[in-house]
């Protein structure tokens, strides 16, 4: 059995001590390990709660990066944590390794044949893994196990300052917590962290990590699908009041009659059909955090009860004669131009100017340099995990079609995207236990759908026109007007009542009266029938 030399250990040790940052420090680190060790892939990974997490590696795609590997899922990576000490893996052994089909550079479907991982253990605490994986049988059946030992103790000093000394160890606590604190309605929404290291994230990350212990209010703007609720909960999550409820409201949802009770409650007997006491959002979130999604949807009256809220931290239940005290935090969010929004008088300026003392702006995915691969590994470890996939992974190509695409959609549309894709390359390659992401998987990303469904609608209304100088009056024909125009406003904002009347420019509650007098209806399936009642 061979062992590491003195020299090698210094020069380790030295490394270490000489980086810059965490990622230099990790760098140095997997630089000598592949410089003792011949491998073909090496991966740091720390442990949070139930799932490891990679916080560098080489010889691997980058997407890795983005994937997060929960432990029940990938039966080697839970035998190494469960282990003391270094685990080698038979070249014949028949549990999955997480990394084949991921070696960078190889298209092809390569399987791993040498597999090692080393438990990073400080004091009795399990910081994380190191591991090593080779295309070659018995490549690490020399090397000793005192020698391994004492690379998983530098690994795991290494890890412990990182964790000590960054904002890792931050992380790590927030994690937990959101395990331990959240409530139900939080709990169940996928996700949870936000991946994504370009500039225009970091600088985002950056606001967050100033303002979430404040207890500022504050305004999350940025368009449809770049994830607004997202930053919400982790602003959530590193503020004081994580261990309290975030209570979330979509304001675009509420009828326009029912805003006031749904926000601050109402007294049994307030209106028809009150048959009993009922909290409001605001008393519900007192001590934490409330957010209000597409607060720009709120009518003006509304508005100004929210803003008595923040001025005062008051409410008054519908019905209710006494004022309650509360103490809540406003997270607001947005797709609209709430400047211009007070402008035009759809929207009050003092309660703009108190949300937007700390505003957050989420960038869309077309100005995130480099995030879509992470972002991508993310997803598809996601969908491997739902489909019941040992392996699923995207060949290059097709990755580069993603790359190239504009995401009008942000990154919502790119998880339906690759949702989409792993469910078809799952079909096409039935039984196989690597199941590889194609283009054709993809399929085409244009904006052609949007396009033909505009000149499906506009046909419509020109037939509306036609109509009149044949066999209709003026009302009968100025009604199909209308219900064609309706129909496609909501069709091109999927069904989405509030996003229509912008678009149409009417006020919501005007729209909705409108579209039942004409007939038109969205089922909950979010499908339009319409019945004339002229």
């Amino acid at each position: 059995m061979q062992d590491f030399s003195i020299s090698t250990l210094v020069d380790m040790t030295v490394g270490l001590a000489s980086g810059l940052s965490d990622q230099d420090r990790f760098s140095k680190l997997l630089d000598a390990v592949r410089k003792t060790i011949q491998c073909d892939c090496v991966v740091l990974m720390s442990k949070q709660a139930d799932t490891l997490v990679p916080l560098a590696m080489q010889g691997l795609t980058r997407d890795t990066l983005g994937r997060r590997f929960v432990l029940a899922d990938h039966p080697r990576l839970d035998l190494i944590c469960r282990s003391n000490s270094p685990t080698l893996f038979d070249a014949n052994c028949d549990l999955p390794d997480p990394f084949d089909g991921l070696l960078l550079d190889h298209d092809d479907e390569l399987l791993m044949h040498s597999c090692m991982g080393l438990p990073l253990i400080f004091g009795d605490e399990l910081l994380g893994v190191l591991t090593l994986d080779s295309l070659r049988p018995n490549m690490f059946d020399h090397l000793s196990k005192r020698s391994l030992e004492g690379l998983a103790a530098i690994a795991a000093s290494s890890l412990k300052m990182a964790l000590t000394f960054s904002q890792l160890e931050a992380q790590a606590r927030q994690t937990q917590l959101r395990f331990e604190q959240l409530n139900q309605e939080a709990s169940e929404k996928d996700g949870g962290e936000i991946i994504g290291s370009s500039e225009a994230m970091l600088t985002m990350k950056s606001d967050i990590d100033v303002v979430a212990p404040s207890s500022f209010n504050i305004l999350i703007h940025g368009e449809t699908g770049v994830g607004k609720e997202l930053v919400a909960r982790t602003l959530h999550m590193q503020s004081p009041r994580a261990r309290q409820p975030l209570i979330y409201v979509n304001c675009a949802a509420i009828p326009e009659n029912l805003v006031e009770s749904e926000l601050f409650g109402h007294v049994r007997g307030a209106f028809t059909g009150a048959d009993r006491h009922r909290l409001g959002k605001f008393a519900l979130a007192d001590g934490g955090t409330l957010f209000l999604d597409e607060i720009g949807e709120l009518p003006l009256a509304a508005q100004s009860k929210i803003l008595r809220a923040l001025q005062n931290h008051e409410i008054q239940p519908v019905g209710q004669d006494k004022v309650e005290t509360v103490n809540v935090r406003i997270l607001a969010a947005t797709n609209r131009d709430l400047k211009q929004e007070v402008k035009e008088g759809r929207f009050r300026a003092d309660l703009y100017h108190r949300l937007s003392v700390y505003p957050i702006y989420v960038p869309p995915l077309r100005e995130r340099n480099g995030d879509i691969s992470l972002l991508a590994g993310y997803f598809l470890e996601n969908a491997r995990r739902k489909l019941g996939i040992v392996q699923l992974k995207m060949l290059p190509s097709a990755l580069h079609h993603l790359v190239h695409y504009p995401w009008p959609g942000n990154v919502r549309e790119l998880e339906h995207v690759i949702n989409r894709a792993a469910l078809k390359a799952r079909a096409r390659l039935s039984g196989k236990s690597l199941v590889t992401v194609t283009s054709e998987d993809i399929g085409p990303l244009d904006d052609d759908l949007s396009d033909h469904t505009q000149e499906h609608l506009v046909g419509q209304t020109q037939g509306a026109n036609s109509t009149l100088n044949e066999e209709t009056g003026l009302r009968e024909a100025t009604d199909e007007f209308q219900r064609n125009l309706v129909i496609q406003a909501l069709t091109q904002a999927e069904m989405n009542w509030a996003e229509a009347a912008r678009t149409l420019k009417v006020d919501r509650a005007n729209l909705t009266r409108l579209a039942k007098r004409l007939g038109i209806e969205v089922s909950r399936h979010h499908t339009i029938t319409c019945s004339k009642t002229n």
